[in-house]
Parts: C-alpha cells; sequence; structure tokens
C-alpha cells in the first residue's frame, strides 16, 4: 500500500474506515453527513481558504469507497463536494466561493447537479434546458426554462447546479452554461421518481417553467461553459469508481467472512476452490479497479483534465464490473442467506449495476476509449 499511497493517505483511510464501523450498516444519513462534516472529511478536496482541507480528488475518493466499505456509503458526496464545490472553487466568482464553499465542505451546505434530461441521455450536446437574459426593464438576469430527469437528493440540497444553454450573440449556436438554481425558486418543481432501487437519496424529475434568478446565478464565465462543465465530470466519473469499490469491498468482507465460518462436510467452504477462486478473482478486480481510480485522481489533481478524462472512464466502467461480480458473487456465496436481510447483501444486487449504468453506461465509456484512446472511427 505504501507503493501507491502516501502515509497521509492511509492515515486518512483508516481513521475513515473507525468512522464507518462506528455507524455501520444501519447508519442514518444525517447524523453521519454531519460528523463526516464536522470531521473535515466532505471537504477535504476544496481550498483551505474557504474551509476545506486544501487537498484533492484523492483524498475525496478515499472518504467516500471507505464510507462505502463499511456499508454506509453518502451517494452525495459524488455531487456536493465533488462536482459543484469543484465547478465553483475552479470557476465560481469570489462571491460565488465565499457563499458556498465553506458551507459544501463542512456539510452544511449541499447542492444537487442537473445534467441528464429526457431526450438527451448521454449526449449532453442535445441539452434543451435554456437559459436567456431577461430584459433590463424586467429586472434582469437570466430565466430558466427545461426539463431534468434522475437527479438525486433534491428535496435534501439546499440549491442545485443545473446545466443549461445560453445562445452565442455572434454565431446564433446554443453553449452550455452553469447555473445554481435554488431549491426555493419560483417556477422549480420537482416530483419523485418511483425506483425500484431503495436509496437514501431518491431521485427526481425537475421541470424549470421561467424560473428567473440574478445575473450572479450564473456560474463563471458565460463562454466556458463546456470546460466547467467537464471539469466537474471527471471527478463524477472518479467518486463514482470509489463508491463502487467501496461497495463491492463491503460485499466481499461479508462473503470472505462467511467462508471462512460456514462449515460442510467439517471444513469451511472457503476451503472449496469453487468458492475460494471467484473470490479470489474479485478481490483482484477490485484492486486493479482502484489502482486506476487513484491514476485517475491523481492526474486530475495534478491538472492534467485529457489525462484524467480517459483514466477517469476507465476506473469507472473497471470499478463498476469490480462491483458487479464482487456483489454476485458474495450473495452466491451465502446461498439462501445472502438473499436475507440479516447479511445485507441481497439490496446491493439492484445497487450495484447503478455504477455500470450512471452517470454514464458503460457502453458510452468504450465508445469513448475506442474513440479517444484508440482512434478507432466513430459509429455515430
Amino acid at each position: 500500500m505504501s507503493i501507491v499511497e502516501t502515509q497521509e493517505h492511509q492515515d486518512l483511510r483508516a481513521a475513515v474506515a473507525a468512522l464507518g464501523r462506528r455507524h455501520g450498516r444501519a447508519f442514518d444519513r444525517e447524523t453521519l453527513w454531519s460528523e463526516a462534516g464536522k470531521l473535515g472529511y466532505l471537504g477535504v478536496n476544496l481550498p483551505e481558504e474557504y474551509g476545506g482541507g486544501g487537498s484533492g480528488l484523492a483524498e475525496l475518493s478515499i472518504v467516500l469507497e471507505e464510507l462505502g466499505a463499511a456499508g454506509c456509503p453518502l451517494l452525495l458526496m459524488v455531487v456536493s463536494p465533488a462536482i459543484c464545490g469543484t465547478v465553483i472553487a475552479r470557476f465560481g466568482t469570489e462571491a460565488q466561493k465565499r457563499a458556498w464553499l465553506p458551507g459544501l465542505a463542512d456539510g452544511s451546505r449541499t447542492m444537487a447537479f442537473g445534467i441528464t434530461e429526457p431526450d438527451a441521455g448521454s449526449n449532453s450536446h442535445r441539452i434543451t434546458t435554456t437559459a436567456r437574459r431577461a430584459a433590463e426593464s424586467d429586472g434582469g438576469g437570466w430565466i430558466l426554462n427545461g426539463r431534468k430527469v434522475f437527479v438525486s437528493g433534491v428535496d435534501i440540497t439546499d440549491a442545485t447546479l443545473v446545466v443549461g444553454r445560453t445562445e452565442d450573440a455572434r454565431t446564433g449556436s446554443l453553449k452550455p452554461c452553469l447555473f445554481i438554481v435554488p431549491r426555493d425558486a419560483q417556477g422549480f418543481h420537482r416530483s419523485q421518481i418511483d425506483m425500484e432501487l431503495q436509496a437514501v437519496e431518491k431521485q427526481f424529475e425537475l421541470v424549470l417553467d421561467d424560473v428567473r434568478l440574478p445575473a450572479d446565478a450564473l456560474v463563471g464565465d458565460e463562454d466556458a461553459g463546456l470546460l466547467q462543465l467537464f471539469a466537474g465530470l471527471n471527478p463524477e466519473r472518479v467518486m463514482t469508481a470509489a463508491f463502487a469499490l467501496g461497495m463491492g469491498r463491503y460485499a466481499l468482507d461479508k462473503a470472505v467472512d462467511y467462508a471462512k465460518t460456514r462449515q460442510v462436510w467439517q471444513q469451511p467452504i472457503g476451503a472449496h476452490q469453487a468458492i475460494a477462486h471467484p473470490l479470489a478473482q474479485a478481490h483482484i478486480e477490485i484492486e486493479l479497479a482502484r489502482l486506476m481510480m487513484r491514476k485517475a485522481a491523481h492526474l486530475y489533481d495534478a491538472g492534467d483534465d485529457a489525462g484524467a478524462g480517459e483514466a477517469a472512464n476507465m476506473a469507472k466502467y473497471a470499478a463498476g464490473e469490480a462491483c458487479v461480480r464482487a456483489v454476485d458473487q458474495a450473495v452466491h456465496t451465502l446461498g439462501g442467506n445472502g438473499l436475507t436481510r440479516e447479511y445485507g447483501l441481497a439490496s446491493l444486487i439492484t445497487a450495484s449495476r447503478v455504477a455500470r449504468i450512471a452517470p454514464v453506461s458503460r457502453e458510452m465509456i468504450l465508445n469513448y476509449v475506442s474513440h479517444q484512446s484508440l482512434g478507432l472511427p466513430k459509429s455515430y
């Protein structure tokens, strides 16, 4: 471990793991979120001058992974400090940084992220949520209209960072921009999506119906929207990998413990290669995915956005696949017990698939790698 992680990283990992064990699988989200914030874990990646830890994505991913490995992942970490905090820290105005970063760092304020639309899916170039400037005689600012789907935690966050598009006065084409929309903004409506997946953070559809925002709701430079957008998506992929790896480790630990203690024919079932080898394979795949996640976080923290983009996509893909296989093998190792509430694995069968689908599907990642990494022609 010392080869790829500093002593500080190892100490952080151990401290967060201890916090996770205290809360465990039956954790209360608000209590854990508050404690993690007070300990400085939620804002470990944000600038010190705004109340953060002054570290980076490498440290934030450690926090989420270890909480997940303890059975108490905080999904909102992917969104609030990783995406929104990063975008505001890198591109926000001084006023926006002072208004939001201290709260995002200590957990007292939270922010959701709205990008996906019913007809756009993974194609951010087809986003139809639009923002137009209001006339000065009408108060100025911005007016937003559009729809978003699968937005996590809108009911428990203070605002949503919404990806919209504004018209370029020179070309007439639409360009992406990001806006901070308060939860109680007039015309900002939400409806919960009925999900089979049972998670603490609920999913919502948003409708923006002439939502009026002040001029300073726009994050950063109107002409740098695409750069700002992708600066937030790389951390999202790294943190999704951390979320998946934590889940996979949790399931694998349960299975290994069971295989060591469950006896059939006078010996633990873990002595049989039919049980031992798939668990060993799951462990190898998790460790390989963790290495790629660390590489992606390192590149991002070093300012290599292009390199981080490739590595973050690969890390998210590898972690999602490793998580699904680890959960699947864990359930099979426990047999019927793997489907009981007592062992807490059955719900992960559905949850683990999220890492393959969100925030971008594995097929779209394979498209990215085939085009960007291998130079193969596009099929679309």
